[in-house]
């Protein structure tokens, strides 16, 4: 469980440079895809900041409460990798 933690850190660590880059990118952008690019990064920094607080409640919990609270976390981890695959979403 210990690996799969270090991942799941990794990967929301990986997320917030992936918004860092959209923001820097927004900032070059025509007005157009600029208003566009905030409306997606504001989407997927909500995203994130719900998995991140799902992943600590379920990285902190007892094991006996972790089972109940994985299926929260996965489907705030999907929709998360959802909206970087399909900025529409």
């Amino acid at each position: 469980m210990e690996a799969d933690v270090g991942k799941m850190e990794a990967q929301i660590e990986v997320w917030g440079a992936k918004i860092n880059g959209l923001a820097a990118a927004a900032a070059k952008a025509g007005v157009g895809a600029r208003i566009d690019l905030h409306l997606h990064i504001d989407d997927l920094k909500v995203k994130r900041a719900v998995a991140l607080a799902k992943f600590d409640e379920f990285k902190t919990a007892e094991a006996a409460k972790r089972a109940s609270l994985k299926t929260g976390l996965e489907h705030a981890w999907s929709e998360l990798e959802a909206a970087f695959r399909d900025p529409r979403r």
